[in-house]
């Protein structure tokens, strides 16, 4: 392999691999007429999966700036999927929660995400699965 050769370097497959999912899953779910983006129902699955969840630990869980958090939930707000609740002793934090509407929608197209992530990894063995993710996360380790 040529140091030279872009597409043979990993991090460039990964970034390349990402976006190729991205552009894939926006395709479908607006052909499904989600009417949200992938960004968007990371969002609402994070905030599915937990309990107690700041505006701030949803950035870093997303690994997204917290502005960009900031205009999505705007967003999703909007669209009545979620809402913030302020906490008590801290004016300025909110708890997100999705609104039963949030849970509805979440509920009705996980088929669908399913579909896309089986898409995804069609061809793969348990043990190619496992092994992908372990150097996965063996590359994130070496780069925190």
């Amino acid at each position: 392999m040529s140091p030279r050769d872009i597409e043979n370097v990993i991090l460039f497959q990964l970034d390349k691999t990402n976006k190729i999912a991205k552009q894939h899953s926006q395709v479908e779910m607006d052909r499904h007429g989600m009417g949200i983006t992938v960004e968007q129902w990371v969002l609402l699955k994070i905030i599915e999966e937990s309990d107690q969840l700041s505006q701030k630990d949803l950035a870093i869980q997303s690994l997204r700036d917290p502005a960009s958090i900031t205009r999505t939930l705007d967003i999703l707000s909007k669209k009545k999927l979620i809402r913030r609740e302020a906490l008590p002793e801290n004016r300025r934090q909110y708890h997100i929660l999705l609104t039963q509407e949030g849970k509805n929608f979440v509920k009705k197209h996980m088929r669908l995400v399913h579909q896309l992530r089986a898409q995804s990894i069609a061809g793969f063995s348990t043990q190619e699965l496992e092994q992908l993710s372990s150097y996965l996360k063996r590359m994130q380790e070496n780069m925190s």
